[in-house]
């Protein structure tokens, strides 16, 4: 980055922030929806919010025509104000609060069915509004070899998934949109099982539904540096659609019902369009370790076990070199590290700027001994702010004191 840019940004918004690039947001939600266009037409995405709800990325989904994937009534209720449509949510999640999914699915909105107990609160809602049509999906719990057994939606060979799906398909002003999963794994290796999946509960029931949701958990785009350091291929867009979308494109071929298919990605979309800049506060050896301490924490990029993409803005100061020095963060907890044994100049003052911090940072970052840092968006030649920096009568007004 121009380190006059990041001097200008600094005088105004401090010496800590976010860089939001809305407009590669808008590219990458494009360029994924396509890629599984191109293979099966009647594809569409549901972002996940959970993974970054700022409101200016809603927005952008909704303009483009996506669905709006939350998980909770908070999320719900940015949905609302970024003037989503309810027949435009997708609501899971594995607890919802039940008035609020009363209000929602009789103003239109679809919430995927996700135990037994939320199936009993669902039907309580029918029986209290026999006159008005709800929507409802299932959420389906499979195997696809990965590992892993899911904690959610139901076990599809269970007499509880049966139930669900016999409410749903039998009963008067009651109506089943999609089937929806969810699998935790990003690898590619694991798509076309998602996918066969799905196809072959459609053939056990001889139901095709409105929707089919194979879920999200995909690898988006990202440094090289940061793709090496993981066991695994790092898939582009196209490889996913291909795994995937081949299956459904093949199964339907020959019908005349092709039924809308949603994928639900989050960090594919929105990981590389966020950065975060902090500033070097101090730099000390101690026993011979080298440790930089900056303005900025591991909880503002959402990333252990891995280095992010990082690069060092020299800001005027001398700069030294250093093998092996730590970047650790303001807060006073021993594993704060934001990146291990870098090699290379620094000094005090200097900036950091983390790339790839787009997912799962803002969203899960409390106010933990600071207030939160402000997001900038800078991507369209000025810079908006999208949040300001909190202040201590954000962070006291709900304590009594």
């Amino acid at each position: 980055m121009d380190k006059q840019i990041i001097k200008q940004l600094q005088a105004e918004y401090g010496e800590a922030f976010y860089l939001l690039d809305s407009a590669q947001f808008r590219v990458n939600f494009t360029e994924l929806k396509t890629a599984f266009n191109d293979i099966y037409p009647n594809w569409n995405i549901a972002y996940s919010y959970k993974t970054n709800y700022t409101p200016k990325l809603c927005k952008i989904v909704n303009e483009l025509g996506g669905y709006a994937e939350v998980v909770s009534e908070m999320e719900l209720e940015i949905a609302k104000r970024v003037g989503c449509m309810m027949d435009r949510v997708i609501w899971n999640g594995p607890i919802k609060n039940v008035p609020i999914m009363e209000q929602f699915l009789l103003d239109g909105g679809t919430v995927n069915i996700d135990s037994k107990e939320e199936l009993e609160h669902i039907k309580e809602i029918h029986n209290r509004h026999t006159d008005v049509l709800i929507h409802v999906g299932i959420r389906c719990n499979y195997d696809v070899n990965d590992g892993v057994v899911s904690r959610f939606g139901f076990d599809i060979d269970g007499e509880d998934f049966m139930e669900a799906v016999k409410f749903a398909t039998t009963t008067k002003n009651v109506k089943l949109i999609n089937f929806q999963c969810h699998f935790a794994k990003r690898q590619i290796a694991y798509w076309p099982a998602r996918a066969k999946g799905m196809v072959d509960l459609i053939d056990r029931l001889g139901i095709i539904p409105e929707r089919i949701d194979i879920g999200g958990g995909l690898f988006g785009k990202m440094a090289d540096s940061l793709k090496s350091q993981f066991s695994c291929e790092i898939p582009d867009y196209e490889a996913y659609a291909k795994a995937a979308a081949q299956v459904f494109a093949d199964y339907f071929a020959d019908k005349d019902v092709k039924p809308e298919l949603l994928i639900e990605p989050g960090s594919a979309v929105v990981g590389d369009c966020m950065k975060f800049i902090g500033t070097v506060k101090t730099i000390k050896n101690v026993r011979g370790k080298w440790i930089a301490t900056v303005l900025g924490s591991q909880k503002n990029i959402s990333m252990t076990g891995i280095n992010p993409p990082m690069e060092v803005i020299a800001m005027g100061g001398e700069q030294k070199e250093y093998k092996d020095l730590d970047f650790v963060g303001f807060t006073c907890i021993e594993g704060d590290v934001l990146y291990h044994n870098y090699t290379g100049k620094l000094a005090h003052q200097d900036a950091i700027v983390i790339s790839n911090c787009g997912s799962y940072s803002l969203v899960m970052k409390p106010p933990f001994i600071l207030p939160n840092f402000p997001v900038l968006d800078i991507s369209e030649g000025k810079t908006e702010v999208i949040k300001r920096a909190e202040n201590f009568d954000d962070l006291f007004h709900t304590f009594n004191i």
